[in-house]
């Protein structure tokens, strides 16, 4: 598997015990299509668009996965990234699987994950802190879009 977690029992586990507890604090169930949509998730490497997840489970019915990942990001499983295609992009939540950015392509809408090195994340974290201080503001997390092009759309 080449997805967020690697293919750790137990880790997938907690994981989804953890996904449970948030739909039960939001008043839903962990039904057996929403935790197909965990696993689709889970096994890539980046965000999927609706379609994507429809190719990779074509027994979900399109309706369902909409209802549910609106559930989900709701819930706090899910975040979407929006990018400058038609569809949005789905991927689990970052405090459930490790904090990344995202380098979006404007011309084709494809959006790649990436990690800083520890000392770049340390002095934009601070920098940011240090922004959100001086305009009375309290910044307790990040997310960094990088728009641009991919070597496919240069």
């Amino acid at each position: 598997m080449r997805g967020l977690l690697g293919t750790l029992p137990d880790v997938s586990a907690d994981l989804h015990r953890t996904i449970a507890g948030r739909l039960r604090d939001d008043g839903q169930r962990y039904t057996a299509n929403r935790r197909e949509l965990i696993d689709v998730l889970l096994a890539e490497a980046h965000p999927l668009t609706i379609p994507e997840i429809l190719v990779r489970r074509a027994e979900l019915a399109q309706s369902s996965v909409y209802r549910n990942l609106t559930v989900l990001e709701r819930a706090g499983v899910v975040s979407k990234v929006v990018t400058n295609s038609e569809w949005g992009r789905y991927e689990l939540a970052e405090d459930l699987t490790r904090h990344h950015h995202h380098l979006i392509c404007t011309g084709c809408g494809v959006v790649k994950d990436v990690e800083l090195p520890d000392r770049v994340e340390s002095s934009i974290s601070a920098s940011l802190v240090e922004l959100g201080r001086s305009s009375g503001f309290t910044i307790e997390e990040h997310r960094l879009d990088l728009l641009g092009r991919c070597e496919a759309c240069t």
